[in-house]
């Protein structure tokens, strides 16, 4: 009998919903202007993004005319605000968005449920909690279709009490479940283990499940991709990582890690990520938080190196020792930066590129020069190779 061919399952679509423009905006140090948002939200949109979290209506008027402005000027994205559960809130987010076609427009209210946040900031009880909960979901949807509940500092929250919460936000209305990591201190195990609890309470209610990591220990991207091999349904991520503290997990090194992998995770995603690099400098440039040359996906450095075995490497194909091309990610491409620790290979390139050539003999002798050169001599490295190469030809083999 012939074997049989197994056929891989489908691919689910996961949505990737952004909050640059609301998380994000929040980082110490960043202020973004109304024209700032709608640039970024029309960056965000281009690049295919299913989802902008535009901002946080009660902040402000300004907060309510940026989110009107990328309502009308942001074709595409769902528009999602953030609320408290508070009907003033509520209001608020409906003074944003109420003009906007229903299916584009939609909040996310939370509140704190975690024992810490009731008894120190809240002084509620869990009753009253739940109270606050079934209200604030129901005075939302009255108005829209798309309500997401967050219990605020979710992974701090009794196992328990987080079922009844969401619970109630369902029974309320709720469209959507969303579990943050309000300060970050989850593991990928627990990320998965949690997100797998709430995925089975609320997908036969035919309900989703959004998560929200910070990366206060490092861990947001790892978080976010356990979440969503545990059925997550909904990616809550900012450009760049940027957002409270030491920030949230990175749309562009989520969306990477899910499109190398996706035999692994069975996700489909709309992000174009040949559009990752100008969008990670775009919001670098608004926000004023420059891109670290070793940032995953989009630093300086992840297509450069100037140690001489990974050059010759590269310099014979530029797959040994790339995880992937930099077009892939709208990058500028390889980089062979000189260095005490460049081969000869790529040292022989830069003298080509001064217009100096030298035999084989030269070549090592100029590259035992530039390697014992002095830190101040690298101040100009034009300069050192222009000496190293006029001192190897003068010595006598």
């Amino acid at each position: 009998m012939p074997k049989r061919l197994s056929v891989p399952a489908p691919l689910s679509p996961l949505i990737i919903s952004d909050t640059t423009l609301r998380d994000g905006a929040q980082m110490p140090g960043v202020h973004f202007s109304i024209a700032d948002k709608v640039s970024i939200a029309k960056a965000l949109a281009e690049a295919g993004v299913d989802v902008i979290e535009a901002g946080f209506p009660a902040v402000s008027d300004n907060e309510i005319e940026a989110v009107r402005r990328i309502v009308t000027e942001v074709p595409g994205p769902l528009i999602m605000v953030l609320c408290r559960a508070m009907a003033a809130d509520i209001d608020a987010a409906w003074d944003a968005l109420g003009k906007a076609p229903p299916e584009r427009r939609g909040v996310g209210v939370f509140l704190a449920t975690s024992p810490l946040h009731r008894r120190h900031k809240l002084g509620k009880t869990k009753a009253q909690c739940l109270d606050m909960i079934a209200s604030a979901v129901a005075y939302a949807r009255q108005r829209f279709t798309k309500v997401t509940f967050s219990c605020e500092d979710g992974s701090r929250t009794e196992p328990a009490f987080l079922r009844q919460a969401y619970t109630t936000a369902m029974d309320a209305g709720a469209t959507g479940i969303g579990f943050p990591d309000t300060v970050g201190v989850l593991t990928p195990e627990a990320a998965r283990r949690l997100t797998s609890i709430l995925a089975k309470l609320a997908h036969p209610r035919g309900v989703k499940v959004r998560v929200h990591f910070h990366n206060d220990l490092g861990l947001a991207t790892a978080n976010t991709l356990a979440a969503v091999a545990a059925g997550a349904d909904i990616v809550h991520l900012t450009v760049g990582g940027i957002g409270e503290r030491a920030g949230n997990a990175a749309l562009e090194e989520t969306v990477m890690a899910l499109s190398l992998h996706q035999a692994q995770y069975r996700r489909s995603i709309r992000v174009d990520t040949t559009r990752l690099t100008a969008l990670c400098r775009l919001v670098a440039a608004h926000s004023g938080v420059a891109l670290p040359a070793n940032k995953a996906i989009v630093g300086d450095n992840v297509f450069a190196t100037s140690a001489g075995v990974h050059q010759d490497g590269l310099l014979k194909h530029p797959d040994t020792y790339l995880p992937f091309r930099p077009e892939l990610v709208g990058a500028d491409g390889i980089r062979l930066p000189l260095s005490a620790h460049s081969g000869k290979a790529a040292l022989a390139l830069h003298f080509s590129a001064l217009g100096l050539t030298l035999s084989p003999e030269e070549l090592s002798r100029a590259s035992r020069i530039v390697k014992n050169a002095d830190k101040a001599d690298w101040l100009d490295a034009d300069a050192l190779l222009r000496r190293a190469a006029a001192k190897a030809r003068e010595e006598v083999p």
